[in-house]
């Protein structure tokens, strides 16, 4: 068995294909794990969920801001901008279908043997594996419940800003859901910072990645998409970055476990 992860596909259907034809991936033998952000701006999200949701048990997925926003859409709680590109899947005869095995996704996995972990965009330095385990865990019972509405209209705002862990309610699922599917910025202090988007080499603020603070996690391998601007580049081996922007025109990224090879296919001109 192959395990490949996926850098955020978003709708980017086509490049998937070609990657996974390139190195002989089956869903009988291998394993195919997603960064999230597997819908928007890229053309073809319908068939991205499609292929994924047909994978069964081989696809192993967590949830991206833009998996959760859709959400909202389909729930009438935002609209879909035209860059989004969801007309067709908003179209689908499937869509229920494909919301609701959205909704059953963590927004955390881990391979407990390789010591690694899977989230959309990192994991905040403050906490270790039983605090994640936690606090996505609770996110994810409130995604698979009946009021998970609630949740999704609570959860677009930027605050709070720090982890409090005597916090509870929306307050508490908030900061879970931005740090484990917005972050890429911390203050000294471990704030988040949303307003700054840029790659490290261009951000003279205080401001520091996330995974260049010291963690509860440093011993553990963190693969995480989410910020296209670090072009897959960390600097440290295990932090392993797979947004590489696809539907910006740049590249999608697999990334096998077990060789620790790297392959990227081009964004194609789909006209």
């Amino acid at each position: 068995m192959a395990r490949y992860f996926v850098g955020d596909i978003q709708g980017c259907y086509e490049e998937l294909m070609l990657l996974l034809l390139r190195v002989d991936f089956h869903p009988s033998r291998d394993e195919l794990w997603s960064v999230g952000d597997m819908v928007a701006r890229g053309p073809e999200s319908h068939k991205v969920l499609g292929f994924m949701t047909s994978l069964g048990d081989a696809a192993k997925v967590v949830l991206g801001n833009h998996d959760l926003h859709l959400l909202a859409i389909t729930a009438g709680l935002k609209r879909a901008k035209p860059s989004d590109k969801l007309k067709k899947l908003l179209e689908s005869k499937h869509l229920p279908g494909f919301i609701d095995w959205v909704r059953h996704q963590p927004l955390m996995r881990e391979i407990p043997e390789h010591k690694l972990i899977m989230t959309h965009a990192g994991v905040p330095p403050q906490w270790d594996l039983a605090t994640l385990r936690t606090e996505a865990g609770e996110v994810s019972k409130l995604l698979q419940s009946d009021g998970y509405l609630s949740l999704i209209g609570a959860m677009y705002t930027d605050e709070p800003e720090a982890w409090d862990p005597t916090a509870s309610g929306f307050l508490r699922h908030r900061y879970c859901i931005d740090a484990l599917t917005r972050m890429r910025y911390l203050h000294p202090d471990g704030r988040l910072d949303f307003a700054c988007k840029k790659p490290p080499s261009d951000c003279t603020t205080e401001l520091k990645p996330w995974f260049e603070l010291p963690s509860e996690l440093d011993d553990h391998t963190l693969v995480f998409g989410h910020w296209a601007a670090l072009m897959g580049h960390t600097g440290k081996a295990n932090r392993i970055a797979l947004d590489t922007g696809c539907c910006w025109g740049e590249d999608l990224t697999l990334w096998q476990l077990e060789s620790g090879e790297k392959i990227t296919q081009k964004k194609l001109n789909l006209g």
